[in-house]
């Protein structure tokens, strides 16, 4: 069974920094295309990065890039998130992310997503 477990979340001031993690079990991890997602109360969740399998390319939203950066340990079957320079507007929930299908080029839609982590609370605040 697929499972998806997120830490490092928590209350940070603007500017400040934190490590998401995520950690994976129950499939061949090193084989999908991975992402961190984020909703914020009354919003819709957005993709904000993405690391895919194979050719190991990342991707991030507009709004993040330059200040978060994601990586993968496959061996140790872990995804994270370094957020820097955080912001108000960053605040949400952040979720981890396996793509539907192994070895896919996948990006930021939620659609080509086929499981999610229960979340890890990221609030900035002054």
């Amino acid at each position: 069974e697929v499972a998806l477990v997120e830490s490092g979340g928590g209350l940070v001031q603007p500017g400040g920094s934190l490590r998401l993690s995520c950690a994976a079990t129950g499939f061949s991890f090193s084989a999908y295309t991975m992402a961190w997602f984020r909703q914020a109360p009354g919003k819709a969740r957005e993709g904000i990065s993405s690391f895919t399998t194979g050719d190991g390319v990342t991707y991030y939203a507009d709004s993040v890039r330059g200040r978060f950066t994601i990586s993968r340990d496959n061996d140790k079957k872990m995804l994270y998130l370094q957020l820097n320079s955080l912001k108000i507007e960053d605040t949400a929930m952040y979720y981890c992310a396996k793509a539907k299908e192994p070895y896919s080029y996948v990006y930021l839609s939620t659609i080509d997503y086929a499981e999610f982590g229960q979340g890890t609370q990221v609030t900035v605040s002054s």
